[in-house]
């Protein structure tokens, strides 16, 4: 379609008024013309609006309007100008044009490089459509030609158009973006009519009272409603003025300076906000978040320390991370407990086989949870050796309570800052990890879940452990306080479960406020039900494998945690599943046949040589005794050798042995050189003969006094020279009057021996209490004989 753009009053001047000066006289195109003609071409455009008499350059880039404009000049014919009532409009239909236009003569044609053409029209008079009557190869009509009326009133009309002029006038000088020769072409008109036309078409008004303008016949009315408008136009352009002038004349000094701050002020704005609109974007965050009245008058506060610093000081960026952090808290924001104890239950025993005693711990929390429903949130600690699922057990229980999860991990933590955060005046000063990971569950009452508690350092920084003091303590941290927050925050709700391997390293007063629960290793069927239920449908999801891929029967699980692993958790366990699946990958992969059922010679083909068991042959010698450790990760098996040789009755002892380990060994030589007739030893062997005790795995440090029966029972047997019973492991202190003492980590001890093989265990009678705690499926391949004395022990483990 036609494009007219905006045309400045030099482009006017200079072409209309050079084609005026060529004396383009308008009676004599009258004559040229028939007058009779009732069709002309018509040509759309839009925002413009054109009027008699009045020279205007037109822009055509559209092949329709470039033909019309050129065939009407060819023909040296007229052509009609309609406005379109819509100037978005790319495709104009009839009605989509104005009803009253101007018929104009086509001076000139100049043809621009981009392809297209602009036409000097000159208005010639205006006219109606009667109706259209072709639109190809452009728009055709017959139309009505429309006369101007002039008026009785010649004084008042003639009075109108000077106040005209003289308000023309005034526009120019005021508005700066109209040129100087406006006011030159506005000044040399003399026709009245050419005046009037002129300025309604260059005016600043809008094409919509353009249009009204021209369609009135009456040059009075015509001139009143032009006057009008230049009027409201002028009084907008003076109002602008007297602002900027008004503006100007208050920028002194002091102010001049304010007004830099304001444009950096707005550039900052520009570039991701500033000042107003942090603070405007804190208080209206402020609006969403639930807080007491001291936490809002500290809010406050803090904002207004912000509005008063300067933007481009270190200080401000301070303070508007600190209210960043204050505003992202969740306060009084506290997730809903679900109290479906049925459910609950059944998420924990879907995620977890075993671990009756800590899933019970959380029933029994929600139940109470349930009926108070204020109740503060328990400490726990979980304590077991690495593989048993103590952290994976703290997403259960946010599960089953249906809170958000949170790990914090505190290995090697050394500083105390991590845990209370730093003052907020230090560089990079941040908040604690405990409310960075309340503000990043978004609830006031997230399961955190504090992994290796144990495993806390010591720096120059102050002791983290001490610092978590207060987190752990239910009648403290409802107001702990956070040096980066600088007061206090309720984490009173908040459910803590830290895990530990060992409670060695864990300072007393700190293991006092937790609720201590123990997770002992698994069993050889437990293991086979995890890695039925888990393990294997994680690796196979994990190396890309459907579920039919590879099958793995009890008889193949069972061989595998035998002869594969050595652990009291599953984690070896999933290692050499994932070890079967990666294999089976390789098959896959390479196309190769192979059978799903992978049995036991084809486990020890994929995993390599099976570990030997051999236990019986090792303890059937004499001298050599089976003994329980307990170790941080869990229990384990020792064996204890003694062996004579001629010399003077002097006992060596090695194998990296602690000082009560060693003290455990000479009680049993003492207790054996005072009993010696009634354990059937002569005397003479004891001062003729050097005894050596050794506990291999010598690089392996080893302490403690549950060895002590171990240590008596392997001197006895070389003594007498006869072997001790297979299958059989023992543990228990002793003392020189005979006694046989309780020892701990009972439930480790016993699943190390059942993973070895042991069948026989010989403990201390006051161990019955921690055996009869144990679950029975976990002992129902073991022998259990209790003890009070020495020779009971004698008694039942050496060979008739």
């Amino acid at each position: 379609m036609t494009e007219f753009e905006d045309i400045s009053f030099d482009e006017i001047i200079n072409d209309g008024f050079s084609i005026v000066a060529e004396e383009i006289n308008l009676d004599d195109m009258h004559q040229s013309l028939n007058d009779e003609q009732t069709v002309f071409p018509i040509l759309p455009v839009r925002n413009m609006v054109m009027f008699p008499k009045v020279v205007i350059p037109i822009t055509a880039g559209r092949t329709m309007s470039i033909k019309l404009l050129e065939d009407a000049q060819n023909n040296n014919e007229l052509i009609g100008i309609l406005s379109q009532n819509n100037s978005e409009i790319e495709n104009p239909t009839e009605k989509d044009l104005y009803q009253v236009g101007t018929l104009a003569k086509i001076i000139k044609i100049i043809k621009l490089p981009e392809g297209n053409v602009t036409a000097i029209t000159k208005g010639y008079q205006r006219f109606k459509i009667k109706n259209f009557t072709a639109s190809k190869p452009y728009f055709k009509a017959e139309i009505t030609k429309l006369k101007d009326t002039s008026t009785k009133k010649k004084e008042e009309y003639i009075a109108l158009l000077e106040n005209i002029k003289d308000m023309a006038l005034k526009i120019i000088e005021l508005d700066p973006n109209i040129p100087n020769a406006a006011n030159f072409a506005v000044k040399n008109m003399n026709d009245n009519e050419d005046l009037l036309n002129f300025i309604c078409t260059n005016a600043n008004f809008t094409s919509l009272d353009k249009q009204m303008l021209l369609e009135e016949k009456s040059l009075l009315v015509r001139a009143e409603k032009c006057y009008e408008l230049m009027h409201e136009d002028y009084r907008k352009l003076d109002l602008r003025n007297q602002i900027h002038q008004k503006t100007n004349r208050e920028l002194d000094k002091s102010q001049r300076e304010y007004f830099l701050n304001q444009q950096i002020r707005t550039i900052q704005e520009e570039l991701g906000g500033g000042p107003e609109s942090d603070v405007e974007e804190l208080l209206l965050k402020a609006k969403t978040i639930k807080w007491n009245e001291e936490v809002e008058i500290h809010f406050q506060k803090e904002v207004g320390r912000l509005q008063r610093q300067n933007p481009n000081s270190p200080d401000y960026n301070v303070q508007r991370n600190y209210l960043d952090f204050f505003t992202d808290l969740p306060w009084e924001t506290y997730s809903r407990d679900v109290f479906d104890i049925s459910k609950a239950e059944k998420v924990l025993d879907k995620a977890h086989f075993g671990l009756e005693d800590i899933k019970k711990r959380i029933l029994e929390h929600m139940a109470v949870l349930k009926l108070k429903n204020n109740m503060k949130s328990p400490i726990l600690c979980l304590v077991g050796p690495p593989g048993v699922g103590k952290t994976s057990l703290g997403k259960s229980v946010a599960d089953a309570l249906g809170r958000k999860y949170v790990r914090v991990s505190l290995g090697g933590l050394h500083d105390e800052s991590e845990i209370r955060g730093h003052r907020k005046t230090y560089i990079g000063a941040m908040a604690g990890r405990i409310l960075q990971s309340v503000k990043k569950s978004g609830t006031s009452n997230p399961v955190i879940v504090l992994d290796e508690i144990d495993k806390i350092g010591q720096g120059v920084n102050g002791d983290p452990s001490s610092a978590l003091l207060e987190v752990l303590d239910p009648e403290q941290n409802s107001a702990f306080y956070d040096n980066f927050l600088e007061m206090g925050y309720d984490l009173s709700k908040v459910m803590f479960i830290a895990t530990a391997n060992s409670l060695t390293n864990v300072q007393r007063p700190l293991l006092d406020r937790m609720e201590i629960i123990e997770i002992a290793g698994y069993t050889l069927e437990e293991k086979v039900e995890i890695a039925k239920r888990h393990l294997i449908k994680k690796q196979q999801e994990e190396n890309g494998l459907d579920s039919k891929s590879f099958r793995l029967g009890n008889p193949e699980l069972k061989h595998i945690i035998d002869a594969h692993t050595s652990e009291s958790g599953v984690r070896g366990l999933e290692k050499q599943i994932a070890a079967i699946a990666r294999w089976v990958a390789l098959q896959t992969a390479m196309e190769k046949e192979y059978d799903p059922k992978i049995t036991i010679n084809k486990v020890d083909e994929i995993l390599g040589v099976p570990r030997p068991k051999g236990l019986s042959e090792i303890t059937g010698v004499p001298g050599v005794v089976t003994g329980l450790a307990w170790t941080q990760v869990g229990g384990d098996i020792l064996f204890i050798e003694s062996i004579l040789s001629e010399g003077k009755g002097n006992l060596t002892m090695t194998g990296n042995l602690g000082t009560v380990m060693k003290e455990s060994a000479t009680i049993a030589l003492e207790y054996i050189k005072a009993k010696h007739d009634e354990l059937g030893i002569s005397a003479e062997d004891i001062q003729k003969k050097n005894i050596h005790v050794h506990v291999p795995e010598g690089a392996t440090p080893k302490d403690g006094p549950s060895a002590g029966i171990a240590m008596l029972t392997s001197i006895v047997s070389s003594f007498k020279n006869k072997k001790v019973k297979s299958h059989l492991a023992m543990t228990g202190e002793i003392t020189l009057r005979g006694k046989v003492l309780p020892v701990g980590g009972i439930k480790e001890k016993l699943l190390a021996a059942a993973r070895a093989g042991i069948t026989h265990i010989i403990l201390c009678e006051a161990n019955r209490k921690d055996v009869d705690e144990i679950k029975k499926d976990y002992l129902k391949n073991l022998k259990i004989s209790y003890v009070e004395r020495m020779e009971e022990v004698v008694e039942l483990a050496i060979e008739k």
